[in-house]
C-alpha cells in the first residue's frame, strides 16, 4: 500500500509547493510589451476606473477565485493555524484548475477574530472573481460567509459548508431510489452540528427532509438544552438521548463528525434497508465495509478506497465555472438544489454501490457549470 503522508511532503519538498503562475499570452518583442504594459496598459485601466464591472471581464478577475482560510478547522486536524492550513489551500486550488479551469488562488489570514476576517477578504476582493471560504470553525464561519455576502459583488461560497451539503443530497437522491424510500417520509439522523452539519441539514429542508434530528458531541441536539446556538436552536428537536439512543429507527444516518462513533448494533437498530453516510475524514464514525455487514442497504464515506466517496471536489470546480461565466454573484438555495440534482442525474441506474459520479468523471464540472 502507498505512504500517501511521505508522497504528499516529498512532492512540496521537490516543487516547492503544488501550483505556480503562468502567462495566458507570449511576452517576446517590444510590441508585446507596449501592448501588455506600458503604453498600451493605460487604456484598460481608463475603461475600469469609468466602468468598474468591466474589471470582471479586463483582468484576471474574470477567471480567478480565492481561497482563504484562517486554518481554525482543517479536516481531520482541527485549529492549526494558516501556515499549517496553507498546503490544504493549494490543493484546493490545484482541484480549481484541473476540474473547472478557474485560477484558484490559496490564501491563509494570520488572524482567527472575525471582524478581522471579514474586514481582510473585503479589502482584497477586488483582485477576484470569487471568494471560496475554507476550514474557518463553526459558529464563526456562518457569521463571517453571511456579512461577506452582503457586502461584496461577486459570489461568497463556504464549501465546507454548502459544497459538502450538495454532494450529500445529490448521493441521498439516488441512495433513496435504491431503498425506494422518499426524501419527505425517511426520519434522518445527523452527528455533527458544526458548519456541514448545519449546511446539510438546511438543505435537505429545503429540498423536502420533514424528519431530522441533529447529534453534537453531548448526545442528540434537545430544544430543552442549554446554551444552544442559534443554528442548533434552528435545527434542535424532542430526542434528549445520546446518539445510540437516536440511531434507533432510523432510516438515514449522515455524520460529519469523529471516528468510531457508530457501533455494528447501532446500524442494527436502524429500520430496514439503512443508509448510511459516515463522512468523518481520514476515518468515518464507522468503517463501510463494517456497516455493510451489520446489514445497511446503502454505505457512503469520505474515502476513495470504498463505493461512494462523497468529495467536494464534485461540486465546487463546476460550481466557480458556472458562477464566473454567467456573472452569477449570489449563490442561492435553488443553485444548490440545481446542481446537486444535475449531480445525481449524471448516475442513471444508480446501485448501492454507486450513488455519486467518480471525482475523475468528466461529465461532473460541466454539468454543475450548466445547473447554474
Amino acid at each position: 500500500m502507498k505512504d500517501y503522508n511521505t508522497l504528499a511532503v516529498d512532492a512540496r519538498k521537490k516543487n516547492g509547493g503544488m501550483i505556480f503562475t503562468g502567462l495566458k499570452t507570449k511576452l517576446e518583442t517590444i510590441d508585446d510589451l507596449a501592448t501588455y504594459y506600458t503604453p498600451g496598459i493605460a487604456q484598460p485601466c481608463r475603461e475600469i476606473a469609468e466602468h468598474p464591472e468591466r474589471s470582471k471581464q479586463l483582468t484576471i478577475r474574470k477567471n480567478t477565485v480565492a481561497v482563504i482560510s484562517d486554518g481554525s478547522a482543517v479536516l481531520g486536524l482541527g485549529n492549526i493555524g494558516p501556515e499549517a492550513a496553507l498546503p490544504v489551500m493549494e490543493g484546493k486550488s490545484m482541484l480549481f484548475k484541473q476540474f473547472g479551469g478557474v485560477d484558484a488562488f490559496p490564501i491563509v489570514l494570520a488572524t482567527q477574530d472575525t471582524e478581522e476576517i471579514i474586514e481582510t477578504v473585503k479589502r482584497i476582493a477586488p483582485t477576484f472573481g470569487g471568494i471560496n471560504l475554507e476550514d474557518i470553525s463553526a459558529p464563526r464561519c456562518f457569521e463571517i460567509e453571511e456579512r461577506l455576502k452582503e457586502a461584496l459583488d461577486i459570489p461568497v461560497f463556504h464549501d465546507d459548508q454548502h459544497g459538502t451539503a450538495i454532494v450529500v443530497l445529490a448521493a441521498l437522491i439516488n441512495a433513496l431510489k435504491v431503498v425506494e424510500k422518499k426524501l419527505e417520509t425517511v426520519r434522518i439522523v445527523m452527528s455533527g452540528s458544526g458548519a456541514a452539519g448545519v449546511a446539510i441539514a438546511k438543505l435537505l429542508k429545503t429540498a423536502g427532509a420533514k424528519n431530522i434530528e441533529l447529534a453534537d458531541s453531548k448526545g442528540m441536539v434537545c430544544c430543552t438544552r442549554d446554551n444552544l446556538n442559534s443554528q442548533k436552536q434552528e435545527l434542535c428537536s424532542l430526542n434528549c438521548g445520546s446518539l445510540a439512543d437516536g440511531i434507533k429507527n432510523a432510516d438515514v444516518f449522515i455524520g460529519v463528525s469523529k471516528a468510531g462513533i457508530v457501533t455494528k448494533d447501532m446500524v442494527r437498530s436502524m429500520n430496514e434497508n439503512a443508509i448510511i453516510f459516515a463522512l468523518a475524514n481520514p476515518t468515518p464514525e464507522i468503517m463501510p465495509d463494517i456497516a455493510k455487514s451489520a446489514g445497511a442497504a446503502v454505505v457512503a464515506s469520505g474515502r476513495s478506497d470504498f463505493p461512494n466517496q462523497i468529495n467536494n471536489v464534485l461540486v465546487f470546480p463546476g460550481l466557480f465555472r458556472g458562477l464566473l461565466d454567467k456573472g452569477v454573484t449570489n449563490v442561492t438555495d435553488a443553485i444548490k438544489l440545481n446542481a446537486a440534482t444535475a449531480l445525481a442525474n449524471l448516475v442513471e441506474n444508480p446501485t448501492a454501490d454507486k450513488v455519486i459520479p467518480l471525482p475523475f468523471d468528466e461529465n461532473v464540472a460541466p454539468a454543475i457549470a450548466n445547473s447554474v
